[in-house]
């Protein structure tokens, strides 16, 4: 079990987006290298980053952000945001990111997504954006007619690296995770699962390490204290 502690990206800031919304911002630094230092130092693999600007233009945008976080760490990353064409995914690879998380493009063309994920097989993350319980787009502007269980079932025997599963609803709330959608989920698709959204006290850490997933990303709360990173890894490790 892995805490991935996440860094998004907004015009060179570390930011997050309360339930997804580019209006409701909160601005925790801008300094995402001396954040992922911190993360790091605090025993941190891996790092989950979000280019929020990508997602948003449908392009990369924070590229040197990342470049110089990898250059100046020695965590395990996986990027995403944005990401809509094979040259944007060698770009990230190239550059030292481990693992590239693809939403928008895996939904709205899943024969080019799956040639993908063959190409570079274990190097490739689907970013299932839930609202509703249908999976969203567009940076989460966008929410589509497919389900979070029709998504994940057509990539059971795809060689992905994981599924990140983020209830947008409660993404940046504080107020808990889905422990019931997430364990579903989980259970019915055999690529490894990453829970986000809605982890706001430790509890809900240990809740999550309970079911069969292989990882949690925690923002918020990190940032505002609620726990610390250390404490996170212990929790998990003491189960």
């Amino acid at each position: 079990m892995d805490i991935l502690p996440a860094i998004d990206l907004r015009e060179g800031c570390c930011v997050r987006l309360i339930q997804g919304d580019y209006e409701r911002q909160i601005t925790y630094g801008d300094d995402p290298v001396v954040q992922a230092q911190d993360f790091e130092a605090a025993g941190a693999i891996w790092l989950h980053l979000v280019d929020l600007d990508g997602a948003r233009r449908g392009e990369l945008h924070n590229l040197e952000v990342l470049k110089a976080i990898r250059e100046k760490t020695g965590l395990n990353i996986e990027a995403g945001g944005g990401i809509r064409t094979e040259e944007s995914v060698k770009i990230l690879l190239d550059a030292g990111i481990n693992r590239v998380i693809i939403g928008t493009k895996a939904l709205k063309e899943p024969k080019w997504f799956e040639k993908l994920i063959h190409r570079y097989p274990h190097k490739i993350v689907l970013g299932l954006d839930a609202r509703g319980g249908r999976v969203a787009t567009g940076g989460w502007l966008d929410t589509s007619e497919v389900t979070v269980e029709q998504m994940a079932k057509g990539v059971n025997d795809w060689p992905l690296a994981a599924v990140i599963y983020t209830d947008i609803a409660r993404d940046g709330m504080l107020g808990g995770p889905d422990l019931d959608a997430t364990g579903r989920l989980a259970q019915s698709c055999r690529v490894p699962i990453i829970a986000s959204g809605g982890v706001g006290e430790l509890t809900d850490i240990e809740q999550l390490a309970r079911l069969p997933i292989t990882g949690i990303i925690v923002g918020r709360a990190l940032y505002e204290g609620k726990f610390s990173l250390t404490e996170a890894l212990a929790a998990v490790r003491g189960l």
